[in-house]
């Protein structure tokens, strides 16, 4: 009999390359799911910074409430700033990779509070309803948005696929390093890479294409120290064409509403 595939853990990650968030439940949007990188942080170019080059980023923990994002530092919780959910600032374009959009200044206090705690000039950025960020063409043919992700709205991986990393690494690894938006136990390792379209619950996936890892995936989370593992033995077994794959994008067909104990079902 096959074992079940169930919905483990859903993550969201408000502010891009800062702490997720684990929840229960989750509404998915047009551009993800509900507050998932719809704020991020630029240098004085206007272009987004990462944990690939401030590892420090790791450090700073993100909650939802009532008000607004409250970010706080991990080593120092009482070291804090609310940010409101709706920025009033100028819109500025700024930068994604190879895109180019629309989004809103935060205040001189809140930029100027993230400039302190990253040792660098940079300011907080909100994406409006409005701004439309369309996922490559060459991989999704229809008209799909996302929001300031590295390209997808949603990235799922197995739990069995990161077990089985653990049992080839010194150190276990947890599945913070890698930013999934959905964890799934059941199924063999990597079995995500067989699946084209599925459901979990009641709403509709299509599989996009791998996720290939960066140095992101080096730094420790509950440290901000960043060192060779897990990329290192990943390269033995996941490489392919160059790149270090761990992982799947994924698009949105139809739903609403995803909750943690749902089935999923490959179509």
């Amino acid at each position: 009999m096959l074992k079940k595939i169930i919905l483990s853990n859903i993550f969201i990650y408000p502010i891009k390359s800062l702490s997720g968030i684990s929840l229960q439940s989750s509404q998915i949007t047009g551009k993800g799911l509900k507050y998932d990188r719809r704020w991020m942080l630029v240098d004085e170019n206007n272009k987004y910074i990462t944990q690939r080059t401030f590892p420090e980023m790791s450090l700073l923990n993100v909650e939802v409430t009532g008000k607004g994002l409250l970010v706080f530092h991990k080593l120092k919780s009482e070291d804090s700033i609310l940010i409101p959910f709706q920025q009033s600032g100028n819109t500025i374009t700024v930068k994604v990779w190879s895109d180019e959009c629309k989004a809103k200044e935060a205040s001189n206090e809140i930029n100027e509070w993230f400039s302190e705690k990253l040792k660098i000039k940079c300011k907080l950025v909100f994406m409006p309803d409005d701004t439309e960020r369309i996922v490559d063409k060459k991989y999704v043919k229809e008209k799909k948005l996302t929001s300031f992700s590295d390209g997808y709205p949603f990235l799922i991986i197995g739990q069995s696929s990161l077990d089985l990393l653990n049992t080839k690494l010194e150190t276990p690894v947890s599945i913070n390093r890698f930013r999934p938006n959905f964890v799934f136990t059941g199924g063999e390792p990597h079995v995500e890479d067989t699946w084209g379209n599925f459901k979990i619950g009641s709403s509709y996936f299509q599989v996009v294409k791998p996720c290939a890892r960066c140095v992101i995936t080096t730094v420790n989370q509950e440290s901000g120290i960043k060192g060779k593992e897990p990329l290192a033995t990943l390269s033995k077994y996941r490489s392919v064409n160059n790149k270090v794959l761990f992982g799947q994008n994924l698009i949105c067909k139809e739903g609403n509403f995803v909750k943690v104990g749902d089935t999923l079902e490959v179509m």
